[in-house]
């Protein structure tokens, strides 16, 4: 009978706890936009997103389209894609720096440096929110809610403006 009780009490503890998932930091979603940005592939920031700024995107995309659709022969405000960045130009470096954390919310400066011209780097601010995870909600997790450009309001504020009259 002691056996069986030592086995049951070494089950218990070889089977997992309730499972825990493993939340990313705000400096690593950064060091993730960083490489995503050096890859030219954005496709692991979108898994990062809020749901509203993933909104925005989809309905500033969908604007433009209809502006391509009705102008043909015009470049459409997101002919180039999602702006992720003040300036078009490929960086070859690119560095996330600390996180500043403000209860739920995060900031993180992505610098973009390009080594054989350093006057022309500069620095957008990834601005992070703590939102709880639809299938855990007592869980929360950071997500890009908007980027703050180095020279220009925001991401969303150049994605709201698309499709506006001008």
């Amino acid at each position: 009978m002691r056996h069986l009780a030592t086995a049951a009490v070494l089950l218990s503890l070889a089977s997992p706890a309730s499972a825990q998932m493993i939340a990313l930091t705000p400096g690593q979603i950064g060091e993730i936009f960083c490489i995503a940005r050096l890859g030219n592939d954005m496709a692991p920031v979108e898994g990062l997103l809020t749901d509203g700024l993933r909104d925005a995107i989809a309905a500033a995309q969908a604007a433009s389209d209809t502006i391509a659709r009705q102008h043909p022969d015009e470049k459409p405000p997101l002919g180039d894609g999602i702006p992720w960045q003040a300036y078009p130009d490929y960086a070859p470096h690119c560095e996330a720096g600390p996180a500043i954390l403000q209860m739920d919310e995060s900031r993180v400066t992505v610098s973009h440096v390009f080594p054989d011209s350093p006057e022309a780097g500069f620095a957008d601010t990834l601005v992070l929110r703590l939102v709880p995870l639809a299938a855990q909600p007592d869980s929360k997790v950071w997500r890009i809610d908007d980027v703050e450009y180095a020279t220009e309001p925001s991401l969303r504020g150049i994605l709201a403006g698309i499709g506006l009259p001008n």
